[in-house]
């Protein structure tokens, strides 16, 4: 290596400083990051009563499982945990699929109606009917009460096609034009071209609709109260947070001291975040290497 390689290999004073600024950032962003989720962690294994008295940083104080013992036998709660994975499934499955193809027709620039349907679709996501609207709407489709209501309803989300459609149209038509000259038909270059293609901004969709299934809980007190064998695994640790929090006011109403009481709201809330947000954790890096690059959709155009 001669004289002149040497120097562009070192790097000036200002790449030193923009390197030592950088990592300095990243690690207090990091540290900014994962101290709640630490936090969480050391209050859901702690004790309760320990735990109100604060001063509970990342590691617990004084060690108890209770928490987790007080979620995991919540009565219904093997019911709401196959309820609540089918519903994640099923739903980002069909929904990723409808939403797919909506796409896929909006984005063909031969299509008479994609401006009017794009408009329209912006439009739904100003304005809405309303709760009670939509819940008279949903019981004269006679989707109230059953497993159906979880799905249906959330089939076509205006925002998940809009992100789709702006995909599919910056890839290059000489792939559609190609196929067309071979023969092939719009089913064939959806299944065998677009999606393939599109496996970016699959994966990023439907990590937010498998994080919105798993997350949702108000939907089943809305439409499901009354049916035990359609509850979600968030609704029954809801529940069972509101129980807590009851028999605490209660017991300080009072005047008791609560002693006998082993789990707090603090330390049931730690706990049930933690075995909710688990499940999540473990899917993201499967889709983390197609999530980037879904986020930076309509960087580059041809």
């Amino acid at each position: 290596m001669n004289s002149k390689q040497k120097r562009k290999v070192q790097m000036s004073k200002w790449d030193w400083a923009f390197v030592i600024c950088n990592t300095t950032f990243m690690v207090l962003f990091c540290i900014v990051t994962l101290y709640p989720v630490l936090n969480t962690l050391a209050l859901s294994f702690n004790d309760g009563l320990d735990a109100v008295k604060g001063g509970i940083h990342l590691i617990p104080r004084k060690f108890s499982a209770d928490a987790y013992r007080t979620v995991f036998n919540i009565q219904g709660i093997k019911q709401g945990a196959i309820v609540t994975v089918a519903r994640t499934v099923l739903g980002t499955l069909l929904a990723l699929a409808a939403n797919a193809l909506l796409a896929f027709v909006v984005s063909r620039k031969k299509f008479l109606f994609r401006s009017s349907l794009s408009l329209f679709w912006v439009i739904t996501m100003y304005a809405n009917g309303g709760m009670i609207p939509g819940l008279v709407l949903l019981k004269a489709l006679g989707l109230t009460n059953s497993f159906w209501v979880y799905i249906v309803p959330g089939l076509v989300g205006a925002f998940n096609i809009l992100v789709l459609r702006t995909y599919m149209e910056g890839l290059p038509d000489s792939y559609e034009e190609s196929a067309q000259l071979d023969g092939a038909g719009y089913i064939t270059i959806f299944v065998k071209i677009i999606s393939p293609l599109c496996k970016p901004v699959y994966a990023t969709i439907a990590l937010f609709m498998a994080v919105g299934h798993w997350n949702s809980w108000f939907d089943a007190m809305l439409y499901n109260r009354t049916k035990p064998e359609y509850t979600t695994l968030q609704y029954e640790l809801q529940k069972l947070l509101a129980n807590v929090m009851q028999q605490s006011g209660n017991a300080s109403s009072s005047g008791k001291t609560a002693s006998s009481s082993k789990v707090t709201p603090v330390t049931v809330r730690s706990a049930a975040t933690i075995a909710t947000m688990l499940p999540i954790i473990c899917l993201y890096p499967f889709l983390q290497r197609y999530f980037v690059t879904g986020l930076t959709i309509g960087g580059v155009k041809e």
